[in-house]
């Protein structure tokens, strides 16, 4: 047969594609990239470190470097997203020198700068004067000119704010409590006192303050800050309010006046109160430079198109592109497999939609206790502000919102209280309705679904209450989905765990040849600038882990019988399941890094412990489990789990390599995460945010003419020539390329997915390989191609008219052709 799995022979180098990419001097940077570069900064990859990257990733083949939030965090964050000062480029990564330094070397090799900005929330740092906007609020309390900058319900807690951190109940805990030089102290947390409150006894003192201090425990039900979903460190920021965005964007304005950042990603926009608003603000601030959302988009969800931003940072894409390499027949086996041998309950993890239910249902009613009972008061005001609304009891407006909130299929609706709701957020909340008006037993009572969905849907007018309620709706509804999909659902819904990723769709994660064409021309038509991703900081597998994963849709009889097996020891079949392939995913684990990545799955999945209620033993039990299988398995076990790992390696190589360059070179602005530029295996962080490893000296040798062995060589070689070929030619994968699907032809034509950018470049790629080889390979399968004389730049062959796929992919699984 034509197709087949041995190690590729030796690849003849390509013809360089331009001059040398760090000899091409510093020229005009676009204003779309044409390709961006993730770097996570922190204290150990400071702003120094990205700059003396810049060559090595000039030579790669990016527009622009794309750096993780750069204000003042709290000390030691390995992610920034804990913002302290926006008025200040944080210290510990060189401060605003250190960012101009990296910016004046970025520009002088032809790249330009992206940076994250965090407009939903800042830290509640310790001790808290490192944010000295809540300091003054604590202080102060309302009279605060900073008080209008933080989402605090005012008229819960006596006017006070509480704080939850505490670690006992307050009585146990005034031992820890006291005062020196005007100032609150409690181990290391510091609180400053309300001006002429210092010298009264503690117990007067402490009931003096703006604010209570209270046992952590309490953050769940009686909090009354709107924080970044359940995290109490985090307060959400009332960026909605001008003269807040003012202050809270001068720095990145400035910065992006000067020159210095060129584009913006804009961290979780549906935690802002009118998303709308706020990019119009954004881009008149920055002058309207190349602006991404990180929005999920749920399948079948447009992106609101009054938004003014360049599109999403591409989740939806990952989505697309992960489905494309699953086996549907395959994934049905394994799922089968999995509920035979795990052996859970529907609603706990063994079949999607009732697992989402229950966790939604349980995330609302404890989690995010504190945001529905602030729906309920202000649904309750609003209520008793109209005759025509009155006498509908909290108990039935409580059982309404949590019933919307919980059937609303998406992250939220877009409604501004006061105009016409959109068809399609009218549409959700009406169905939603639908069935929320079901927990009621008697009809009349059940009018309360209708009161909220009309308030959610901004139609009670357009005074205060009613755009407090529309807002705070939203923002609930997204903090919902987050966390009962995302950091709920998909750690207890683990049949194949590559299908839950950000913005997948584990129930139906399988995407066909022609719907992520439908996808592509989408994008292409409408959002032709918009982000694409297959790994991020917050990707819970990275694109190559994931790859490996898919496989088993491909292999389902050898891992079933792989898993009869494998030993006993794991404390359920639950845990022994995931960790088995969590293992399989890293290729060669190594028990340092899978412990904590299993042991954050088990506490995120909430079956037998969480992270506000460890079970030491249960947890103690999965770390030996681990220590003595999955994390370095041994003897025969070994030797079969090698075997297997084996067998994985070529479908696992051909996904790898597919899923990258049809990244690269469809529709949208490709985000290359930090060292996925080669082989790159990482679970859930922070174990994908270690300092990145960079190996220019490969690349040097690849553009020398060295042979491509093994999967960092090929995916380096394909990622650089796919970089430099976007650069060289932006018109051809920008808004003018356009999209073309092309159609293999022959017996086995689903095997291969490609398309022409602007009819000058041709991606091809194989799908399903191993269900490919075992049905006899290519045979007289070709490629038409469109009139021209096509090469593969990344074998140097060339045609005309029809290429024969067993030739096209006999050493590489993938092609990259251009004109000639």
């Amino acid at each position: 047969m034509t197709f087949h799995h041995a190690a590729p022979p030796p690849v003849p180098p390509p013809e360089p594609l331009s001059d040398p990419p760090s000899a091409a001097g510093p020229g005009p940077r676009p204003r779309v990239p044409t390709a961006t570069y993730r770097l996570q900064l922190q204290p150990r990859f400071p702003f120094a470190a990205a700059r003396a990257a810049v060559p090595y990733l000039a030579s790669l083949g990016v527009s622009h470097l794309h750096l993780s939030p750069v204000l003042e965090a709290v000390p030691g964050s390995t992610h920034g997203y804990d913002v302290v000062d926006h008025a200040a480029v944080r210290g510990e990564l060189g401060g605003e020198e250190g960012l101009r330094e990296l910016a004046r070397a970025a520009h002088a090799h032809g790249l330009g700068l992206i940076v994250d900005i965090v407009p939903n929330h800042m830290a509640v740092p310790v001790p808290a004067r490192l944010n000295q906007a809540l300091w003054e609020v604590l202080r102060d309390g309302q009279a605060s000119p900073y008080a209008r900058w933080f989402d605090i319900d005012w008229d819960a807690q006596d006017g006070k704010v509480l704080l939850p951190v505490l670690a006992g109940q307050l009585g146990d805990e005034l031992k820890h409590l006291t005062v020196a030089r005007d100032v609150l102290r409690y181990h290391d947390h510091r609180f400053p006192l309300r001006r002429g409150t210092e010298r009264l006894p503690l117990p007067e003192l402490l009931d003096a303050q703006w604010y209570r201090l209270g046992w952590w425990r309490l953050a769940r039900t009686e909090l009354n800050y709107r924080r970044f979903f359940t995290i109490s460190e985090l307060i959400a920021v009332r960026v909605e309010d001008p003269e807040v965005f003012t202050a809270t964007h001068a720095t990145l304005s400035r910065l992006c006046r000067e020159g210095v950042i060129d584009g913006l990603r804009v961290d979780h926009p549906d935690g802002l109160a009118d998303p709308a608003a706020y990019l119009r603000r954004l881009a008149e601030a920055t002058g309207g430079r190349w602006t991404v959302v990180e929005k999920i988009l749920s399948p079948g969800e447009p992106l609101p198109e009054d938004w003014p931003v360049a599109g999403t940072t591409g989740y939806d894409a990952l989505r697309h592109l992960d489905g494309l390499f699953l086996d549907p027949g395959g994934l049905a086996s394994l799922t089968g497999l999995y509920r035979e041998t795990v052996g859970v309950d529907a609603d706990r993890g063994g079949d999607w939609p009732a697992t989402v239910r229950r966790a939604a249902h349980k995330v609302v009613s404890h989690e995010l206790a504190a945001e529905v009972e602030r729906l309920v008061r202000c649904a309750t005001r609003l209520c008793a502000d109209s005759p025509r609304l009155r006498d509908h009891a909290p108990w039935a407006l409580r059982t309404a919102v949590r019933e919307l909130l919980v059937r609303l299929p998406v992250y939220r609706p877009y409604a501004t209280a006061g105009a016409p709701a959109r068809p399609a957020d009218a549409a959700l909340l009406d169905e939603a309705a639908r069935g929320a008006r079901t927990a009621f037993a008697v009809a009349e009572e059940a009018r309360a679904v209708d009161v909220v969905r009309d308030a959610a849907l901004g139609r009670l007018g357009d005074g205060p209450r009613q755009r407090d309620f529309c807002a705070r709706f939203a923002q609930t509804a997204a903090a919902l989905r987050a966390k009962s999909v995302e950091d709920t659902a998909f750690y207890r819904y683990v049949p194949l765990l590559s299908a839950a990723e950000v913005g997948g769709d584990p129930g139906h994660p399988v995407v066909d040849a022609a719907a992520f064409h439908a996808f592509c021309a989408r994008l292409a038509a409408d959002w032709p600038d918009t982000g694409t991703v297959v790994s991020t900081h917050d990707t819970k597998r990275s694109a190559d882990v994931r790859a490996r994963l898919a496989a088993l849709t491909e292999l389902p009889g050898p891992w079933g019988r792989l898993l009869a097996r494998l030993p006993g020891g794991a404390p359920d079949p639950h845990v022994a399941w995931l960790a088995w392939q969590t293992a399989l995913g890293m290729g060669f684990p190594e028990v340092e890094r899978l412990v904590p990545a299993v042991l954050k799955s088990v506490r995120e999945a909430g079956l037998r412990t969480t992270w506000t209620e460890q079970n030491g033993g249960y947890e103690e039990a999965v770390a030996a489990f681990l220590a003595a299988g999955p994390g370095e398995p041994r003897g025969s076990l070994g030797s079969a789990f090698a075997a297997f790992n084996r067998e994985l390696d070529a479908p696992a190589r051909v996904n790898a390599l597919g899923a990258a360059l049809l990244h690269l070179t469809m529709p949208g602005v490709p985000d290359v995460y930090m060292g996925t530029e080669h082989a790159y295996l990482a679970l859930v962080d922070p174990d994908n945010r270690r300092p990145p490893e960079f190996r220019p000296a490969l690349l040097a040798d690849l553009d020398r003419g060295r042979a491509a062995t093994g999967l960092s060589a090929e995916k380096l070689r394909l990622t650089a020539t796919a970089l430099r070929l976007r650069r060289r030619h932006p018109e051809w994968f920008g808004a003018p390329g356009g999209y073309a699907p092309l159609f293999a032809e022959g017996p086995a034509a689903e095997h291969c997915v490609a398309f022409a950018r602007a009819g000058s470049a041709i991606t091809a790629v194989t799908r399903l390989s191993q269900r490919l080889a075992e049905a006899g390979g290519w045979a007289d399968t070709a490629l038409p191609l469109p009139p021209g004389h096509w090469r593969d730049l990344l074998t140097g062959r060339t045609a005309e008219r029809r290429w024969p796929l067993g030739e096209l992919f006999d050493r590489l699984p993938v092609a990259l052709l251009a004109r000639a």
